[in-house]
């Protein structure tokens, strides 16, 4: 999926001096000073939004505008569409690696390993596609920015902050430039492990907080959620309707149409498992389908099809799966790159590659939607030990030592995908890099401000429709 130079082949492959020089040719090329600029074209915000929301549901178009509306760092949340279009007009490396596409603080976070670790790394794909390492590095530290803002942070704290952030990941990118292959694939952050080495250097309540967000992480599961989102009925475990959050398939659709909708989900469940690897194939089939529920998902995604289906075991154990409609990637109408044959498969192959470690039931679809519309989607379970930190009450010592962690997992993840020594190349030992990116981030949270309050006024002019508080 990534412009990369690594092939299988009997022919040498490109040395690491030859891929280092390739890297500072790009620098040449594009200094990293120039990074810093943010002069985008003239813009609707708003208009973007719009046209994205032509392909989604409507009645749950006011809930996104409405989560969007909360704060400039909610509004950035749901902005991957419209910061894609700043970053086209604006000053590229060429040097391309497997983007998360939104790489903002909150999609970053704890979840279970197969192995029953628990891992700290990106954990959303919707618009994961190649094009330049920097795009990702550049909503990461405009996140910051906007974060810091939203707290109360000054100038000066917000600039150590994103300075941190991007040598953070220099450094990173670096240190792999001097490691093998291997050891570069298996770099993963153990959250257990981090939380000793970070226990010196975090005060008492701190810690105790990312203590228990810890132990929240492990009690997150299907059985959790079967408790969260259902009630027993008849001695049978029924989704609690919370419209327009969550909405089961019956009070959707009545009667005959609700039993025909049930049965496509089935047979999409059947289809999907072709996806996975046979081993897993053999675990699925054990369960039995019980319900399933239209949900909302998270600020970015509001609106897209997604769906929660209840599974059963043998043993009455709970399986909660989450089908989730995998859209056309917003970064591809901006950069050159592959085509899909399904936006799921584009997902998950992009998940896959980046994380360290994957959910084992991770896979996707196409199918008929209850409209009948062929629509593409990946599939994974509800909850698997996630959690993540709360951004908003994280005084500036605390988002340092996040933003430092998350560019660890980018500059990890984009190792994996890509041409480190080339990244490396460009990237150097100064913080030219650092500098470059500190004043880009704080150009953008003034864009974003902008456009934040554009929505407002507009949902308090009635131009948009929103549900606030949802």
């Amino acid at each position: 999926m990534t412009e990369s130079p690594e092939y299988l082949s009997t022919d040498p492959l490109p040395s690491r001096a030859e891929r280092v020089e390739r890297g500072v040719a790009a620098r040449r090329r594009t200094p990293a000073a120039s990074l810093a600029v943010h002069e985008p074209r003239p813009r609707s915000a708003l208009d973007l939004l719009e046209k994205q929301a032509a392909t989604r549901i409507p009645e749950l178009v006011p809930v996104r505008y409405g989560r969007m509306a909360d704060s400039p760092f909610a509004f950035f949340r749901g902005t991957a569409l419209v910061m894609a279009d700043d970053l086209s007009h604006g000053p590229t490396t060429g040097l391309h690696t497997q983007l998360c596409g939104d790489a903002h603080l909150s999609n970053f976070g704890l979840f279970a390993t197969p192995e029953r670790e628990l891992a700290f790394d990106l954990n959303d794909f919707d618009e994961t596609y190649p094009g330049p390492f920097e795009w990702d590095v550049k909503r990461l530290v405009a996140s910051l920015a906007v974060a810091g803002r939203d707290n109360g942070f000054s100038g000066k704290q917000r600039k150590r902050i994103v300075r941190a952030c991007a040598a953070e990941y220099r450094e990173t990118m670096s240190s792999h430039a001097d490691r093998g292959e291997l050891a570069v694939w298996y770099s993963h952050i153990d959250a257990e492990t981090q939380m000793e080495d970070l226990r010196p250097v975090l005060d008492p309540s701190t810690r105790k907080r990312v203590r228990k967000t810890l132990d929240k992480s492990w009690g997150r599961d299907s059985a959790s959620a079967l408790s969260k989102l259902t009630t027993r009925v008849d001695g049978r475990p029924r989704i609690v309707s919370m419209p327009p959050l969550v909405v089961p398939v019956e009070d959707l659709v009545a009667g005959e149409d609700a039993d025909q909708v049930n049965r496509e989900l089935v047979g999409r469940i059947r289809e999907y498992s072709e996806t996975l690897q046979p081993n897993r194939r053999v675990l699925l089939r054990r369960f039995e389908f019980v319900e399933a529920a239209r949900k909302v998902v998270g600020v970015g995604s509001v609106g897209t099809r997604a769906w929660i289906i209840l599974l059963r075991g043998p043993g009455d154990d709970p399986l909660f799966l989450q089908v989730k409609e995998a859209q056309r990637s917003v970064l591809a109408a901006y950069v050159d790159g592959p085509s899909f044959a399904n936006e799921g498969e584009r997902v998950v192959s992009g998940q896959r590659l980046m994380q360290a470690a994957s959910d084992i039931l991770l896979g996707w679809h196409r199918g008929p939607d209850a409209d009948g519309t062929q629509r593409d989607t990946y599939i994974r379970q509800l909850r698997d030990g996630k959690g993540s930190a709360v951004v908003e009450t994280m005084n500036p010592h605390v988002m340092t030592l996040y933003g430092r962690l998350c560019a660890r997992v980018l500059a990890n993840a984009h190792a994996r995908a890509g041409d480190r020594f080339a990244i490396a190349g460009y990237l150097g030992s100064g913080d030219d890099f650092d500098r470059a990116l500190s004043e880009f981030a704080e150009s953008c949270a003034d864009r974003n401000a902008r456009d934040h309050a554009d929505l407002r006024r507009a949902i308090d002019d009635g131009r948009v429709t929103a549900r606030l508080g949802m």
